[in-house]
């Protein structure tokens, strides 16, 4: 069921494994969504760094999913393929999908749809699905973030870390960020932060330690690695749980366990891209009673930076090369 739709589409595919350059805008045909799937006419995809790493050849997608990047969409259902039950044309949704977000049309799994919360702009909405399934998933799930608890979080100013901001306080928790400039570390304490760290002139270790009284942190969501891990666990309360989502520094590192033993520490991390569609769902029920709320409330909003057409995708991702940006970066379609 749905309206009539157009044989072919625009979108944007990455030409070559290189720089912002390599991606193209092009006409491919439109896709035909198959059981369990919708079609949604895309009117706004964010941008993350997982399309950056794609676009450079480091990131593969899933098997099955689209060769176009784009992991986060928002617009209206068009299209619905069988057995699909909850959904119906001309729904304003936003969804997670594994590729296909930079075009002007992309089929989503069901059950990794959302309606788009009440208050939001397509272009607002766009921004949420990436950034709240893996702070959710990462920080409340296997983070266990308690009420009352202290959360770390590195890269406080990126669309992660100002998720994260909002959702913990939310919920109860103590916030520390590291960001990589005065203007940054301001953000964050607007968005809620209790001490945003200026990494380039300050020494995070050393100001946690001064500001939790030596106790440390309970939780640590961390997208930098490399030597950072270590300097994490140095100031990781007793039983904390360290959660990696990225590398930034590095994947590989050099550690000293004997304090992860002494204080009974958990290190764990995830990717989101490759996990199944149920487990993909079972993230966005949880999002939709716990979170959805708190966005129509006004409590939690995402924080746009700036806006590019479509076919401009290539200076988005040119400006998130520059890690100038506070908050997302998001791209508008046009019919």
């Amino acid at each position: 069921m749905g309206i009539a739709l157009p044989d072919t589409m625009t979108c944007v595919e990455i030409s070559q494994p290189g720089g912002p350059e390599v991606l193209r805008a092009t006409q491919r045909p439109a896709p035909i969504p198959g059981p369990g799937e919708v079609l949604v006419a895309v009117e706004a995809a964010g941008v993350n760094r997982p399309d950056m790493l794609q676009r450079q050849g480091r990131y593969d997608p899933p098997p099955g999913a689209s060769d176009l990047p784009g992991l986060e969409i928002a617009g209206r259902v068009v299209a619905i393929g069988e057995g699909v039950m909850d959904w119906g044309a001309d729904d304003k949704v936003c969804a997670l999908v594994a590729g296909g977000g930079y075009a002007q049309y992309c089929t989503v799994p069901a059950p990794q749809l959302l309606p788009v919360p009440k208050g939001l702009s397509m272009v607002e909405a766009a921004a949420v699905p990436e950034t709240f399934f893996t702070v959710w998933t990462n920080v409340f799930e296997r983070g266990d973030l308690k009420p009352g608890e202290t959360l770390l979080v590195h890269g406080g100013s990126s669309g992660i870390g100002t998720t994260a901001i909002q959702l913990a306080k939310a919920f109860g928790a103590r916030v520390f960020v590291t960001a990589g400039s005065a203007d940054k570390c301001r953000a964050c304490e607007e968005l809620g932060a209790d001490r945003a760290i200026d990494y380039k002139t300050e020494d995070f270790v050393a100001v946690i330690k001064e500001a939790t009284g030596g106790r440390g942190v309970d939780v640590v969501l961390d997208m930098v690695g490399g030597d950072y891990i270590a300097r994490d666990i140095e100031i990781m309360a007793p039983d904390g749980r360290h959660v990696s989502i990225a590398f930034l520094n590095g994947p590989k590192v050099s550690l000293n366990f004997f304090p992860v033993m002494t204080k009974r520490l958990t290190l764990t991390g995830s990717t989101l891209r490759a996990r199944s569609v149920e487990e993909k769902g079972r993230i966005a029920a949880a999002l939709r009673e716990k979170v959805w709320p708190l966005i129509g409330d006004g409590r939690i909003k995402p924080v746009i930076h700036k806006t590019f057409p479509l076919d401009r995708a290539a200076d988005a991702h040119a400006l998130m090369e520059s890690s100038t940006h506070i908050g997302k970066i998001v791209l508008t379609v046009e019919e």
